[in-house]
């Protein structure tokens, strides 16, 4: 029996675009927090170490080696920075956020480039303004997301990512070009909408639809340099964010769970690129948001 458990796990590793994603999006429910499975080992281990099964032992490296092959590259220490490396924090800030200053403050001290934030309010956005202008002379804002730069930023636009079934005023997404002094990269944040787990299962048809209108928009993109910034509410292995991990590079190291900031489960804040390489992803320390910012290095070309 515990073999066979061991088998399964390897197997639900090695092979979770197999699980079916029709009833309940049990797929992508179980990509959501794929890292986590490792921790079956852990389980297994001990009452295979207690009935002294050498059968139950072996069966446990077929998901150790699972593990390693999709996890383990993202342990590895981070490489030394480039030249000409960008440095980039992501961050929804929350619209309950009490703490708006505070938070300004963190993310600036982060020493980025680009600085990405979603649900800002109305109320807060002077705030950020102030706090951010000595470092960050540049800034884009499109309804409830922003970017603070360092860099000149032109061709300001919102992005079209509402699902058809959300009738409100909805602005979740902005696309701009970054002036950086090797180049010119289209910069895209965005805001997908909220999943939520309910006991049909994973509801996140509108994450996904919006998903796949901001994956058109970055295929449409003239600029060959693209960097994603946003709060995708999905994971990286999650197969609902397919129209974008299918075009654009993901972090190479660190694993960087970012939600929810009191107890870390799964890295919904992320940070993509294409025609250049997402190095090295981390979570910084709390603010006053439900989620943890992340800082990511990106090197170009």
């Amino acid at each position: 029996m515990l073999a066979a458990l061991a088998a399964g796990t390897a197997g639900l590793l090695a092979f979770h675009r197999a699980v079916p994603n029709s009833v309940g999006r049990t797929g992508s429910l179980l990509e959501a927090f794929l890292p986590w499975l490792g921790l079956m080992v852990v389980v297994l281990l001990v009452p295979a170490l207690l009935r002294r099964s050498a059968t139950a032992l072996v069966a446990l490296l077929l998901p150790v080696a699972a593990w390693a092959y999709l996890f383990g590259g993202l342990l590895l220490p981070e490489a030394k920075p480039g030249a000409h490396d960008l440095l980039v924090v992501q961050h929804n800030v929350s619209d309950e956020n009490t703490d708006p200053a505070g938070t300004a403050r963190a993310l600036a001290g982060a020493g980025p480039d680009l600085i990405a934030v979603e649900e800002l309010v109305p109320s807060a956005l002077p705030v950020y303004e102030k706090t951010f202008a000595p470092d960050f002379p540049y800034r884009a804002v499109r309804g409830t997301v922003g970017l603070w730069s360092k860099h000149p930023l032109t061709g300001v636009r919102p992005l079209d990512i509402k699902p058809r079934g959300i009738t409100q005023t909805w602005n979740r997404g902005l696309r701009t070009v970054v002036h950086t002094p090797h180049g010119e990269i289209a910069v895209y944040v965005a805001h997908l909408p909220s999943v939520r787990v309910r006991a049909g299962g994973l509801a996140s048809s509108w994450r996904d639809e919006s998903a796949g209108l901001l994956g058109k928009a970055v295929a449409a993109e003239k600029l060959a340099a693209v960097i994603l910034l946003g709060d995708l509410n999905g994971t990286v292995d999650d197969r609902g964010l397919a129209p974008l991990t299918a075009q654009m590079n993901v972090a190479e190291r660190g694993l960087a769970f970012s939600f929810p900031a009191a107890f870390p489960l799964a890295r919904i804040d992320q940070v993509m690129a294409r025609s250049a390489t997402v190095g090295h992803i981390r979570a910084l320390p709390a603010t006053g948001s439900d989620h943890l910012p992340v800082a990511a290095r990106i090197t170009p070309g």
